[in-house]
């Protein structure tokens, strides 16, 4: 692949940088790993050009690029403030603030140290971002999920929880991103697709590297959706339960809710549940419409390749009007209007 002259302005690079993660997102997706070699070869050179162009030489520990909104995301030192010295060299010693009364730094730990321990669980929520975590619960899910279910399933098997208020908008500004950007990020978070309209289904949340008829949801596909999430959460908390022999209780709940909907799936005590009988009922039922939902599923997906773009297989297409609507024929003497 031959390269032409590089662009020789910052904001240039920056929108070269975002073309070529975008070429490498396509090749990688169509399997052409060659040029996704160069591609990414490429893309170094813009990178180190950028970083030439606008940190210079002399500047080894990024901290201007972290002011300048670095595009590339590779700088990760402290911002150095206009006096030169790095933020917490500037707040003086023991991170008080110059100015600040004496004992303010401890305080303000302490207080933040009693904060964390009263919020328990939803202190960690800062671990992530919340795409991340959404990502997280909706792999283990493996398939279209609701929001509500997305975030009980992270709080059960992951450390802290999804704050649910970041959820309602989440979807709405993966697709924004993708639209500016297409193929800039390893993976969207985006909407399930109707069978029939292959438009977004409502409340139901896919990721975007899933194939085609998997984020697709038919008639028959929310009941073999719940018997494959159920499986797939049954053999996760199978695989990691602990000393007991039981899962941790907020696993058994979540386990629970799935198995009284689940024929032969409740061996036991009233909200106790064995993974590994769960798992055996969920998959004999499963069997039973597994393979009609499936043709369903593959027939919309080829109808959505050949008719929406890359946008709107991820995201859905939008209602149209009819475009010249055949009338209804007059019956029993009705006027035609």
């Amino acid at each position: 692949m031959s390269r032409s002259p590089g662009p020789s302005t910052p904001d240039a690079l920056e929108a070269r940088i975002t073309e070529l993660r975008a070429g490498v997102r396509r090749a990688m997706a169509a399997g052409d790993r060659r040029a996704a070699r160069e591609l990414r070869g490429e893309l170094r050179s813009a990178e180190d050009a950028w970083d030439d162009l606008v940190l210079g030489d002399g500047d080894s520990d990024g901290a201007d690029a972290a002011e300048a909104g670095d595009p590339v995301g590779r700088r990760t030192a402290p911002l150095r403030p206009s006096g030169g010295r790095t933020a917490a060299a500037a707040s003086g010693k023991g991170g008080r603030a110059k100015g600040a009364p004496k004992g303010s730094a401890k305080g303000s730990a302490k207080s933040g140290a009693k904060g964390a321990k009263a919020t328990g669980k939803g202190s960690r929520r800062g671990l992530l971002p919340v795409r991340e975590q959404v990502h997280q619960a909706l792999t283990l899910l493996g398939v279209p999920s609701a929001p509500k279910l997305v975030g009980t399933v992270y709080a059960a098997f992951f450390p802290g929880e999804i704050a649910a208020g970041r959820l309602s908008s989440l979807r709405r500004d993966e697709e924004r991103s993708f639209r500016t950007a297409p193929y800039a990020r390893p993976y969207y978070l985006c909407a399930a697709l109707t069978a029939d309209l292959l438009a977004p289904a409502r409340g139901l949340l896919t990721v975007s590297t899933w194939p085609l008829e998997r984020r697709i949801v038919g008639p028959l596909s929310p009941r073999t959706d719940f018997l494959t999430s159920a499986i797939r959460l049954a053999e996760h908390a199978d695989a990691r339960r602990t000393g007991r022999g039981e899962p941790n209780p907020d696993v058994q709940r979540l386990l629970w809710r799935f198995a009284s909907n689940i024929p032969g799936a409740v061996d036991g005590t009233v909200g106790t549940v064995d993974p590994a009988v769960l798992a055996e009922a969920a998959r004999e039922e499963l069997e039973v419409h597994r393979e009609a939902d499936r043709r369903r599923r593959e027939s919309a997906a080829g109808r959505a390749l050949d008719r929406l773009d890359d946008a709107e297989r991820l995201f859905g297409s939008r209602l149209r009007a009819l475009q010249d609507a055949p009338r209804r024929p007059a019956v029993n003497g009705e006027t035609d209007r």
